[in-house]
């Protein structure tokens, strides 16, 4: 198994237990559902990806989104650093979607690896997935996710970055090729899944681990609240 430093627990990404008493406290079950029916709705967002790590992350939580992936070209420039690369990213991803929603906020995200000063995006093929994981194993890298929320008609930016620190394991060529087999590697910045079978590939993680899947949940959930947008809790299905 591998291990984890987070400072944060992994859990406190869950949807906030509701209220012991309310409104709708002693409704029975189809009472409750007209209810929650007939409320003024949750806030939502727009999502600008169609990571399907990202949206899982999203939907685990409780929130109630559209999805909409930006169109854009990704910046690889040397002259930003990776964070300010991350940065600048997701807000042109943002902002892309943004401009056709000027009503809503869109949330929008960029991540990659780093090794010492070398950037891992996604790899180009399989070769180049190779040759990121060989130079990835045996060693701690970071990943940084750089999250941003736009509003146009607003005229309201938000942006974050966040850093996690992840350790790989040591791997023979055949442990990489098997991993390759099993990963899906070429839609994902240094051609790994920490979701799938982590533990055949990271030996420890420091900081958010799901910053490493692709959306740090504990910066998130929080700037979403702020802007008044909540996980969609207690809407009960009639049976």
């Amino acid at each position: 198994m591998f291990q984890s430093g987070r400072s944060v627990d992994y859990l406190d990404m869950r949807p906030p237990r509701p209220a012991k008493a309310g409104p709708a406290a002693h409704f029975d079950r189809n009472e409750r559902y007209a209810y929650f029916q007939n409320r003024t709705p949750m806030p939502s967002f727009i999502l600008a990806s169609g990571s399907s790590r990202r949206i899982a992350l999203l939907r685990a939580a409780g929130f109630d989104f559209q999805i909409e992936p930006a169109v854009i070209e990704e910046s690889h420039s040397e002259y930003f650093s990776p964070a300010e690369l991350t940065l600048f990213n997701a807000f042109q991803k943002a902002v892309a979607v943004a401009d056709h929603h000027p009503a809503e906020f869109v949330l929008a995200a960029d991540t990659i690896v780093t090794l010492d000063s070398e950037v891992f995006g996604k790899p180009l093929d399989l070769h180049d997935a190779r040759r990121m994981l060989a130079r990835l194993v045996g060693r701690s890298h970071d990943v940084i996710t750089a999250i941003a929320l736009a509003n146009a008609g607003r005229k309201q930016l938000i942006s974050r970055a966040v850093r996690t620190r992840v350790k790989f394991r040591a791997l023979s060529n055949s442990a990489i090729e098997a991993y390759l087999k099993i990963a899906e590697p070429l839609d994902k910045a240094g051609a790994y899944a920490a979701q799938n079978s982590p533990e055949l590939i990271i030996e420890k993680v420091t900081g958010s681990f799901s910053n490493v899947v692709g959306l740090p949940m504990e910066i998130v959930i929080p700037l979403l609240a702020s802007l008044g947008i909540h996980p969609a809790t207690g809407v009960l299905s009639p049976k």
